[in-house]
């Protein structure tokens, strides 16, 4: 695992799809979500991020999910997109925030995913719209 320290965060993972940060000062974990994350690329993604967390009291730090960049889904894909929502959920941070994609389809793929479920976190369209911490 790279582990690249900069000023008050670390990047903890960086790879094509994905990335994750830890930013202490701020208690936040970061993930960026690029594209989207193939099935043959999904369980190296939840592994790495049960690792990410790992690194943090989780029921003190928000977890963010930057899927700006998240491309339109697959349809056979896009269906399970409520039950990623809720694995999140499961995961035991104090608060959870969704940044909508830009792109219009990706983003009523994740209004359409929520409608599905009772997500506990907030949804906001760009990384503005955050706290400040």
């Amino acid at each position: 695992m790279k582990i690249i320290k900069r000023r008050f965060e670390m990047i903890v993972v960086d790879k094509e799809k994905y990335k994750m940060a830890i930013y202490e000062a701020k208690k936040e974990v970061h993930v960026q979500i690029i594209g989207f994350i193939k099935p043959a690329l999904v369980e190296d993604y939840l592994k790495d991020l049960q690792e990410t967390g790992a690194k943090v009291q989780k029921n003190a730090y928000t977890f963010v999910v930057d899927a700006t960049q998240q491309s339109p889904l697959p349809s056979k894909i896009s269906t399970d997109l409520g039950q990623t929502l809720m694995f999140y959920a499961s995961l035991g941070f104090k608060d959870i925030f969704i940044v909508n994609p830009t792109s219009k389809i990706a983003y009523v793929q994740v209004r359409n995913a929520l409608e599905g479920v009772n997500f506990p976190g907030t949804v906001v369209d760009n990384v503005s719209q955050l706290p400040m911490r």
